[in-house]
């Protein structure tokens, strides 16, 4: 396999991939090259104050009530003014969904948790859980081919 980068000011930045088949490792990285905008922080707020916070800092972004809540490494939580849907398209390829109204950030995942009742929770490394749909935790599952 060979890599070639060629920095040219003048043209508009384009990713161009060849290869012989179609492998989850080329998928992982057309996730990577759509997913990233170049940013790499948000900006979140709590009722008096706002700050910019970098998405390696994010562990899981939650909808509540209409609200949508980020939870920091240290379990504390922002507010933030985007939907899910929103932050979904511009989140790097590392935040994956969980549940309806959950994306985590799977580098934060700790582990994951099966209930008594056939659930299963995702446990992030500052402590918090949160619910993982069947649905989505299938899709995780065939992410890292757990079987």
């Amino acid at each position: 396999m060979k890599f070639k980068v060629i920095i040219d000011p003048e043209r508009e930045e384009e990713v161009v991939v060849y290869a012989r088949v179609h492998t989850p490792l080329i998928e992982e990285l057309e996730r990577f090259v759509l997913s990233n905008t170049g940013a790499d922080s948000i900006c979140v707020y709590t009722d008096d104050t706002w700050k910019v916070l970098p998405y390696a800092e994010i562990e899981c972004i939650t909808a509540v009530n209409g609200k949508v809540y980020a939870t920091d490494i240290q379990g504390q939580q922002y507010r933030l003014k985007q939907r899910l849907y929103e932050l979904e398209e511009k989140l790097p390829c590392y935040f994956i969904r969980i549940n309806k109204s959950a994306i985590a950030n799977e580098k934060r995942i700790d582990r994951f948790c099966a209930g008594y009742s056939g659930s299963v929770d995702a446990v992030f490394k500052c402590g918090c859980r949160e619910y993982v749909s069947r649905r989505c935790f299938a899709q995780i599952r065939r992410r890292y081919e757990i079987t």
